[in-house]
């Protein structure tokens, strides 16, 4: 990629990035569902915008993860051919990062969401 690259030729770098993600990770495209979901039962039980920014942080945070993920997978794939464990540290402390984010976001998803639900099914 150039230095000299314009705004919107990076801007659809990062695009393609993220639809080759979605075409070629099943988890990405799990994670993407799942967010979606998540903000539907959030407008749904119209929470207050505090609550939002949590929801939209954990699902953030995943998408990235798995991002970068995938990045790093590739890149390692492309750097040899030959098993390493090198090259498997590199991959699990990847896939480390999107464990971790998603129990965050799991976290998040039962303290933020639970109680209203359980108000709105309940009542």
């Amino acid at each position: 990629m150039s230095r000299n690259q314009s705004e919107p030729a990076s801007f659809r770098h990062a695009l393609a990035g993220i639809a080759y993600a979605l075409r070629t990770e099943p988890h990405m495209r799990f994670h993407l569902a799942a967010s979606a979901v998540v903000l539907i039962v959030a407008a749904w039980l119209r929470l207050p915008r505090g609550d939002w920014m949590w929801l939209l942080a954990a699902c953030t945070a995943v998408l990235c993860a798995e991002l970068v993920n995938t990045a790093v997978e590739r890149a390692v794939d492309h750097a040899s051919l030959q098993r390493s464990e090198l090259a498997k540290a590199a991959k699990d402390t990847a896939a480390g990062a999107v464990l971790i984010a998603s129990v965050f976001a799991a976290a998040v998803g039962l303290i933020v969401l639970l109680p209203p639900l359980w108000e709105r099914l309940s009542g």
